[in-house]
């Protein structure tokens, strides 16, 4: 049985998880490929602490380039994380000739293509099932079990922290930042929890999901994303009140031929819809094939197996091809001539909630600005006083552009008697 090496760069959590499975289920993976795994190398800052899984402590080691130089060694696993110094070693193991499996999305999402390149230069391959929603085999199912289809709409719930977050402000009443505080606490947020909250984290997972889809580079900068740092627990309230649920979401809808769209932002969705019903640290994704119809996935996006589970799934895939001469190339395919639509096009109906001085003629004047804009509005609640003498004031909107809709907030900001408001797109 051929010997296949394995370099493992990162033994955090998800490298632990890798490393486990490998040892507890390393015979019956290697038969099923008909080729002996073995774990060669792994590197990692700190080779002292204990971890959940025991190694041969020849195995471990500081030193990066001898893990990229040993001929022994036949694929890289990247699981530092991070843009620098992950490109640098990523690159360096595709010039030295192996294959490399990542869970980095943003090292992908940031540099994918100029990795790619190199990867289809040297006849090499990069994988990465982790990278996006854990155990969820999201990427092998576009690219395999929905090869027949054009993909019509992806929505995904693709950040369970997020996700999580929302669900305990709902449930607990709390605001975002108990919510986030307990999140933490149960090793659901990292300490710089930043990523999630602004959306970052999810418009990197969406940009690679739409790359795939497509089989266009997406540069991150023209993904429209917003986050939910704005969104209080009152939002929650009133959404479900309304019959809707609040969700992160990351979409990606092609609206032509020849037009798409792809955005993150908080989006009130049906409660009739599954996707409202996601609790938790789970992810979820909605996705339409002009063939198959509407398909639902949900399962646990991150965590140390779910993830390692994705990893492991692609040394399989790798170590299968390697055996039969063959290889995958992202940038193969179908490459579609498309535009994309710009955030201010979109049309959507909107909930937007305003804080406004409990006075005569507050909600006429907030009415007259919409009108001006040709935002329509679908029905209004006025809800109880609050302490500080403000009235909520929430009002769902029949379809408007996007632009109109900004600039009839920009000008009812400019308002003396409105102290705050947030405005959230709605997904039917």
């Amino acid at each position: 049985m051929r010997r296949v090496g394995i370099g493992l760069i990162g033994f955090g959590t998800i490298g632990s998880g890798v490393v486990k499975i490998l040892k507890e289920r390393g015979r019956e993976l290697s038969e099923k490929v008909g080729c002996d795994l073995r774990i060669k190398r792994i590197v990692d800052k700190d080779i002292t602490s204990a971890r959940c899984v025991k190694v041969d402590r020849r195995l471990l080691s500081t030193n990066v380039d001898g893990l990229l130089t040993d001929p022994e060694i036949d694929v890289v696993i990247e699981l530092i994380g991070g843009i620098h110094p992950a490109k640098e070693f990523v690159s360096r193991a595709l010039k030295e000739g192996k294959d490399v499996i990542t869970a980095n999305k943003a090292l992908l999402a940031e540099k994918g293509e100029e990795l790619f390149k190199i990867a289809s230069e040297q006849g090499r391959e990069i994988l990465f099932e982790a990278s996006v929603c854990g155990g969820i085999p999201i990427l092998k199912i576009l690219k395999e079990g929905l090869c027949a289809n054009r993909i019509e709409s992806l929505l995904g719930i693709v950040n369970g922290t997020t996700n999580y977050i929302l669900t305990q402000m709902e449930e607990e009443g709390c605001e975002i930042e108990k919510a986030l505080e307990k999140a933490k606490k149960e090793g659901i947020a990292e300490a710089d929890a930043s990523l999630d909250i602004q959306g970052i984290d999810s418009q990197h997972k969406i940009c690679l999901l739409s790359s795939l889809i497509f089989g266009n580079y997406l540069r991150l900068e023209n993904i429209f994303c917003e986050g939910i740092e704005r969104i209080r627990v009152k939002d929650l309230e009133y959404a479900r009140d309304f019959g809707y649920a609040i969700k992160l979401l990351g979409i990606v809808r092609r609206f032509s031929e020849k037009e798409i769209g792809v955005y993150v932002y908080p989006a009130l969705i049906p409660q009739t819809q599954l996707l409202s019903k996601v609790r938790g640290a789970f992810n979820a994704l909605s996705i339409k094939g002009d063939v198959v119809g509407e398909l639902f996935f949900y399962g646990k996006g991150a965590g140390m197996f779910p993830t390692a589970s994705a990893v492991v799934a692609d040394l399989l895939d790798i170590v299968s091809r390697r055996s039969k001469g063959k290889r995958e190339d992202i940038r193969r395919g179908s490459k579609e001539k498309i535009c994309l639509r710009k955030i201010e096009d979109l049309e959507k109906s909107y909930y937007i909630r305003f804080l406004a001085v409990d006075q005569p003629g507050v909600l006429a004047a907030i009415a007259r600005c919409l009108g001006e804009q040709k935002v329509s509005i679908a029905s209004v609640i006025q809800k109880e006083r609050e302490e500080s003498k403000v009235v909520p004031i929430v009002m769902m909107t029949h379809y408007a552009r996007e632009r109109d809709v900004q600039r009839a907030l920009k000008e009812i900001d400019r308002l003396p008697v409105v102290k705050e408001r947030l405005a959230i797109r709605i997904e039917e």
